[in-house]
């Protein structure tokens, strides 16, 4: 599975409860087991578009300089 394609799955994911939540509201009932579900598929969708940005810089510069013979 490429990491699109996981992203994707993730924001259906995303969509679906975000329905649910919605039902739940109107209803009037709980929905922290959603909104817990809801932040954890956020987490992981962030932590994908950002993955390594600020070690990637760090690395970038304080990378030694590679040599070719």
């Amino acid at each position: 599975m490429t990491r699109e394609q996981y992203i994707k799955i993730l924001q259906r994911e995303l969509e679906r409860i975000n329905r649910e939540i919605d039902i739940k509201i109107i209803a009037g009932e709980a929905y922290a087991k959603q909104a817990r579900e809801h932040k954890i598929l956020l987490r992981k969708i962030h932590n994908h578009y950002h993955k390594g940005t600020f070690s990637g810089l760090l690395g970038k510069l304080f990378a030694r300089p590679k040599f070719q013979f």
